[in-house]
């Protein structure tokens, strides 16, 4: 009979395909990294700022979290941001954009600097009541 191997052994964590990015955040004592849509969140301050996504397109590139009304200024800076194709409140910095790399490491930049273009305070969670998580 064959051991069976550790379980934490069978499961080796993989990097992230942008860890890198996020890195230079670690270091803010209100930095948070959270799991949504697969991807990684960045918050700072309690604000989410950017989205790290290492999937297919269009889930492969940076998310900026913003609203729609600072939009216009944050393409005039960065012409490479679309509106994201799913998400359109947000705008997109695709992998396979030419300069990718750095323009990317610009938008952290501006997260921590606090840019006021940048960042989204995220709504409330609902509490889920005990009748409905026992219902049915």
């Amino acid at each position: 009979m064959r051991a069976r191997p550790e379980k934490s052994a069978a499961k080796i964590r993989q990097p992230h395909h942008h860890e890198w990015l996020w890195e230079p955040l670690e270091t803010d004592a209100t930095f948070v990294l959270r799991a949504m849509f697969g991807a990684k969140a960045a918050y700072l301050d309690g604000k989410l700022m950017l989205c790290f996504c290492a999937r297919e397109e269009p889930w492969r590139g940076v998310l900026v979290a913003t609203d729609r009304d600072r939009q216009t200024a944050l393409r005039a800076e960065f012409p490479e941001l679309t509106p994201h194709s799913i998400l359109p409140k947000w705008l997109y910095l695709s992998e396979s954009a030419d300069n990718f790399e750095s323009l990317a490491t610009r938008l952290v930049v501006l997260a921590r600097r606090r840019d006021p273009r940048l960042g989204v305070t995220p709504k409330p969670r609902k509490r889920r009541s005990a009748r409905s998580s026992t219902a049915g």
